[in-house]
């Protein structure tokens, strides 16, 4: 098995976010997942409208689930 087929193979499905994901900043319920090379950041709406838009230029995978709040 080549590296290629052995790290596809052992990947996991990327999860949704769920009510126990909490902002880095503030604690609340985040909606923003953003993974850089280094680590992985999870942002509250208000934080990711804040900070997403830099971040996403720096990002290797973003999870965005801000749509699905109301107003």
């Amino acid at each position: 098995m080549t590296a290629t087929a052995l790290s596809t193979a052992t990947r996991a499905a990327a999860a949704a976010l769920t009510t126990n994901d909490r902002c880095d900043r503030c604690g609340a319920q985040a909606y923003l997942q953003v993974r850089l090379s280094a680590g992985e950041l999870l942002f509250c709406g208000h934080h990711a409208r804040q900070y997403g838009p830099e971040l996403r230029k720096l990002a290797v995978v973003v999870r965005d689930q801000t749509g699905s709040l109301i107003g």
